[in-house]
């Protein structure tokens, strides 16, 4: 009995140690903004943060478009949104937040003027 009894405890206090996907992806984004970003994507892109609003479950991406890049017109060109959720589909990175129902969210900033928006999105389950 008093065996029965140890277990039930070590098991109860293993079980509240566990994070939760929440506090996980919360502490993810948070890590991962301080220990790499900004960083430097490609010659005309550049990711400055990764955050997550846990009120609506949406992973944020912040990006900064220099360049060539840096231009409403060159977004809608190549199709920006299309290619942002044919990759969001098709990663498997992201499996466990999408199983979950999470949203994600990229918004791309002019480096020419950092307030100005060029582009902002989100997904939702219904578009992966």
């Amino acid at each position: 009995m008093k065996n029965l009894c140890v277990i039930a405890i070590l098991a109860l206090i293993l079980a509240s140690c566990q994070e939760s996907l929440e506090d996980r992806c919360e502490r993810e984004a948070k890590e991962y903004t301080a220990k790499q970003c900004p960083i430097r994507i490609d010659k005309t892109t550049r990711m400055d943060s990764l955050t997550f609003e846990r009120e609506t479950h949406t992973i944020h991406y912040y990006y900064t478009l220099m360049g060539n890049a840096d231009s409403e017109v060159v977004l809608k060109n190549i199709d920006a949104v299309g290619a942002l959720k044919n990759e969001l589909k098709n990663t498997t990175t992201m499996k466990v937040y999408k199983d979950n129902k999470y949203r994600f969210a990229y918004t791309y900033h002019s480096e020419k003027d950092p307030q100005k928006v060029l582009m902002e999105i989100t997904f939702t389950d219904k578009d992966y």
